[in-house]
């Protein structure tokens, strides 16, 4: 199954990157709190929500003030549709146009009540 080759594939790049740290700092034992997990997404409405969650993370973690102009946020390369490998275009089309992708986020700031978004335990 694909999201089994993914998790392998992760697994071996985190393995990897934990032991060249370890070696880096001298460091022993766990270099990561806990496994990644991953959620279904089990609907289209669920999928746009996290998109935006995405999007948005870093401001609900105060990481930035505004996901719009975070250095590290897929969102202004979304809405320039200037990365062929994250195909902006397709993300655009899945909200009908920038236009209604821009609305969509600005409608639905994170707020308190996102425990269905989250993976976190």
């Amino acid at each position: 199954m694909p999201e089994e080759i993914i998790s392998e594939q992760f697994r071996r790049f985190f393995l990897s990157y934990s032991k060249s740290i370890k070696v880096q700092e001298s460091r022993t034992g766990s270099l990561f709190e806990k496994n990644f997990k991953r959620k279904r997404v089990d609907s289209e409405n669920y999928f746009s929500y996290v998109i935006n969650y995405i999007h948005q993370n870093p401001v609900k973690h105060r990481i930035c003030k505004n996901y719009q102009t975070y250095l590290y946020s897929s969102y202004s390369k979304v809405i320039t549709v200037e990365d062929k490998l994250l195909k902006g275009a397709e993300v655009l089309r899945w909200f009908g146009n920038k236009e209604q992708f821009v609305k969509f986020h600005e409608a639905n700031p994170l707020d308190n009540n996102i425990e269905h978004l989250e993976i976190e335990d």
